[in-house]
């Protein structure tokens, strides 16, 4: 018998630039590519430029692309760690400054929480440049029972006006 098909969301993001693939959006549309290399790109964001939270210091290229695959999150989760480190990644400080940043926003499964994994991320309602570059792809994909174009637009109103 054949293994399941899933489909999976995934955030990208990029805040440091690295000498073999470039300035942020360049390993972004980077990963994108390995991404599709991978595992078959159902499809993909266009990249938006976000502000950085707490340390990281800089700002973010983000995107985010769906992608289908037999493996299980926990799987899922293993390769896109190799992949952040094909990419040059090493492990620092906790929000800091990443060459890459590979996350499962969501899956075709539902929930997983585990000490390792929980999907829907917890903060994921809160977070635009997640929110933002899912809601080009998959505005209806319902986190719980909301849709991403209701949790991106309720974000929008709260965003405080400049």
């Amino acid at each position: 018998m054949a293994a399941a098909t899933h489909l999976y969301a995934i955030a990208i993001g990029s805040n440091r630039s690295h000498a073999r693939h470039g300035r942020p959006p360049q390993i972004v549309e980077a990963a994108i590519a390995r991404l599709d290399q991978e595992f078959g790109l159902f499809d993909a964001s266009p990249i938006v430029l976000s502000a950085a939270h707490g340390p990281a210091g800089r700002d973010f290229a983000n995107a985010a692309a769906l992608v289908e695959s037999d493996l299980n999150p926990m799987e899922m989760l293993a390769r896109l760690k190799a992949i952040e480190r094909e990419f040059g990644r090493r492990s620092g400080r906790r929000w800091g400054p990443r060459v890459l940043d590979l996350d499962i926003a969501l899956w075709s499964g539902g929930k997983v929480r585990s000490r390792r994994l929980t999907i829907p991320h917890v903060e994921l309602a809160r977070r635009s440049f997640v929110l933002q570059p899912l809601l080009a792809i998959a505005p209806d994909w319902r986190i719980g029972s909301t849709a991403v174009r209701h949790l991106a637009a309720r974000l929008a109103r709260r965003a405080p006006r400049g």
